[in-house]
């Protein structure tokens, strides 16, 4: 791994880890699933997963509500379906074409919410086990309203954010493409 590579892992986590700290106040609105996305969409998914383990082993860690060890360990492996979602979405990708932003703002947005659908269910069936609680309340309880907040926040970053976050990433830092980031 090289020293560049190691860069952009580091200030992907300081991003993610500071936003949450950040928003802490905002239930379920946060932009560190949007960052492991970026992270995964610009320099490939193991940049994406290195993002989203590092990240939630700090963030959870450091919690300031405390952490239970297995929900700790589903919220860091379950963060890594946003950076391998964004590594292998971006093979599809070239360059945003003026006339098609809307259409790929439009698969962003859904595809966020279906991420975070599916990080949501795994990491509330966790909770729920640790906690005690019937899978199924836990899934329930666990999606209205929190879930419902999170789907909605994420569908909105994920819409409203990708295109221009990952064509100013790719402008300054230029991607994997131009930094000799080869998985």
């Amino acid at each position: 791994m090289n020293t560049i590579k190691i860069a952009i892992i580091v200030t992907f986590c300081a991003l993610s880890i500071g936003t949450n700290y950040a928003m802490f106040g905002l239930w379920n609105v946060k932009l560190m699933d949007f960052l492991v996305f970026i992270g995964g969409f610009c320099f490939g998914p193991i940049v994406g997963v290195l993002v989203g383990l590092i990240s939630w082993a700090v963030y959870g860690t450091l919690n300031p509500q405390g952490f239970v060890l297995p929900v700790l360990l589903a919220t860091m492996f379950s963060e890594t379906i946003y950076g391998i979602a964004g590594g292998l979405l971006r093979k599809g990708f070239t360059d945003f074409k003026k006339e098609e932003i809307w259409k790929a703002s439009a698969l962003f947005a859904v595809l966020g919410a279906l991420l975070t659908l599916v990080y949501d269910v795994i990491t509330n069936v966790v909770f729920g086990l640790t906690a005690g609680w019937s899978v199924a309340f836990a899934v329930i309880f666990g999606f209205i309203p929190f879930g419902l907040v999170h789907e909605i926040s994420n569908f909105v970053f994920f819409g409203v954010g990708s295109v221009p976050v990952i064509s100013a990433v790719n402008k300054v830092v230029g991607g994997e493409r131009n930094v000799g980031l080869k998985e």
